[in-house]
């Protein structure tokens, strides 16, 4: 009678996978710290992390992140202190990024690729006293760095991690030939393997880490206004581990030696966790990619390694699908593809489902909330163009304008509650408020929920486009666009029309030269209603794109703006 009960209340569990039990226990582990101490015993000789056919194992992870540990104590930092990390993918990311957690510090994830102005917000909102930052982008701190509290800089190199000869050889090509580090002048940073080698020196002092102690200040993009920190919490991010990890293990065997190809940065919320922290606890390597906008050199390296598992948008999906080398990668071994960050193309979905016998799982989920709240079946089993079943101990729903419950069907924002949602904004109760209700986040996200409990979005609020009255959302016009045979990439606003309020323009990137205007209008006018057709088509030869590949329509409406 009490499932019955359940499953009445929250339909999606009567489609879980066999296996995934409907609550997980965010307690698991009192620290992301004992999770690490666990993770490093049990798998000492495993490759933890491949960059640049360099590997270090579990065992070496151990040592050199208790090293930098050490050395971040040895210069007074405490318990608490925040510390900044700003760079790609490279080894020294979970060095550095393990060894301030280990030491009790909280992780501010900083963009290598933010100007000086959103580097200095987020620098002074946070108050972080450290950075650790690639030697590319120190060129942009030294502007801005008086004004922050920062006083220890510690800069790397591309190629640090490397060993000798490859470390010397990258970091000259990156600097003398490539020219890729401008100029700076900050005489008091140190080195990091001159930290690695004083913290050897030192003794790491263990830290007394509760789970309600803030792990990371994860920063969202500032698309609804001012850049705000998410404080995730040790237990927020051992609950949505522990979720992540029993839905992904009822389609792939995570005992086994198994690789994750980690494109997306680990700055990003949804790579540092179903990625970076999913491989600690499994003991799976991640093999990093340090540019995947570099899409000949990416399919290169991961057709080097037989990886069972992929995570990425759907931009890097669809990069991959249409580059002439993706044919010489070997898809034999993979089990689980992941989308998450941005709708997925239904085009692109069966494209790679054609091309590689795997389906693209599509999730969802936010910086505030750990960040993953639902997904598909990793299983084979998916609902295409949804956003899949919330996750064990996750419940959702969609609220109406009015603050009401939605019905079944029907059109609300989506709310989430769950041990992965964060406490708050970091200083910022005022904006806590406006998103937090009884323990329930409000996403700001517009989807529906159907009979068997798949939730599928429609839209962000700010991006709806009103057309006479009628609304019309970016997603849908995208997905129509995007399967067209001759369209590569789109990208939906909604421009200011007399008539109409707004109409409905679209950014076109071609795939095959010969498409024109008259033939994507006749293929919309087949396929969606007249007040959904683009009035306005634009080609172009890109998109205007996040770090993470995520198209930004923000950039394209600001441009409109500037039109007029």
């Amino acid at each position: 009678m009490e499932a019955n009960v359940e499953i009445a209340k929250y339909p999606w569990l009567k489609n879980y996978p066999i296996g995934v039990p409907h609550q997980i226990n965010p307690d698991a582990y009192t620290s992301l710290a004992e999770l690490m101490d666990e993770a490093f015993q049990k798998y000492s000789d495993r490759p933890a992390f491949t960059c640049m056919g360099k590997q270090i194992t579990f065992h070496e992870l151990d040592t050199l992140t208790q090293q930098f540990a050490a050395y971040l104590q040895s210069i007074g930092l405490q318990k608490g202190d925040r510390v900044a990390i700003q760079m790609p993918n490279l080894l020294q990311y979970p060095i550095a990024m393990y060894g301030a957690l280990r030491a009790g510090l909280i992780v501010v994830n900083t963009n290598p690729l933010y100007t000086p102005r959103e580097m200095e917000h987020q620098f002074k909102d946070s108050g972080a006293k450290a950075i650790v930052i690639v030697a590319n982008f120190v060129y942009n701190l030294e502007k801005i760095i008086k004004n922050t509290a920062i006083k220890h800089v510690i800069i790397t190199n591309i190629g640090d991690m490397l060993g000798f000869p490859k470390k010397q050889i990258v970091n000259f090509v990156v600097k003398s030939i490539k020219k890729m580090v401008p100029a700076y002048h900050l005489p008091e940073a140190v080195a990091f393997s001159d930290a690695l080698a004083k913290g050897s020196q030192n003794t790491f002092k263990r830290v007394e880490i509760k789970n309600t102690d803030l792990a990371y200040i994860q920063y969202t993009g500032g698309t609804t206004g001012i850049s705000k920190g998410a404080m995730l919490t040790h237990r927020n991010m051992i609950a949505n581990l522990e979720q992540t990890y029993h839905w992904m293990g009822s389609g792939m065997d995570l005992n086994a030696r198994n690789i994750i190809v980690t494109a997306l940065p680990l700055y990003h919320i949804y790579s540092l966790t179903v990625n970076a922290n999913l491989g600690l606890k499994t003991g799976m390597m991640n093999l990093l990619i340090t540019n995947p906008r570099d899409m000949k050199g990416y399919l290169k390296e991961i057709s080097k390694y037989p990886f069972t598992m992929i995570t990425g948008v759907n931009t890097l999906y669809n990069g991959m699908l249409n580059h002439a080398d993706f044919s010489k990668v070997n898809f034999s071994h993979l089990k689980i593809a992941s989308a998450g960050g941005m709708a997925l193309q239904n085009a692109v979905l069966e494209k790679w489902k054609a091309v590689t016998g795997t389906v693209i799982a599509e999730g969802y989920g936010l910086s505030e909330t750990s960040p993953v709240l639902s997904s598909n079946c990793v299983n084979g089993t998916i609902k295409a163009g949804t956003i899949g079943l919330p996750f064990p101990s996750t419940e959702m729903k969609t609220v109406k304008d009015d603050g009401t419950d939605a019905v079944i069907g029907e059109r609300g924002e989506i709310w989430a509650k769950g041990p992965q949602v964060m406490p708050g904004y970091w200083n910022r109760p005022d904006e806590t408020e406006k998103v937090m209700e009884d323990g329930w986040f409000k996403t700001g996200d517009i989807g529906i929920m159907d009979d068997d409990g798949y939730f599928k979005i429609v839209d962000r609020k700010k991006d709806m486009i009103l057309v006479s009255g009628f609304n019309v959302y970016p997603n849908e016009i995208e997905d129509v666009v995007a399967s067209y045979p001759k369209v590569l990439e789109v990208a939906a606003i909604g421009v200011p029309d007399a008539k109409t309020t707004e109409s409905v323009k679209i950014f076109v990137v071609k795939k095959d030269p010969s498409l024109t205007v008259e033939e994507l209008q006749a293929y919309c006018r087949e396929n969606l209603t007249a007040y959904k057709c683009p009035r306005h088509i634009e080609f172009r030869t890109e998109l205007p794109k996040s770090n993470v590949g995520k198209i930004i329509r923000r950039m394209l409406r600001d441009t409109e703006v500037a039109k007029s």
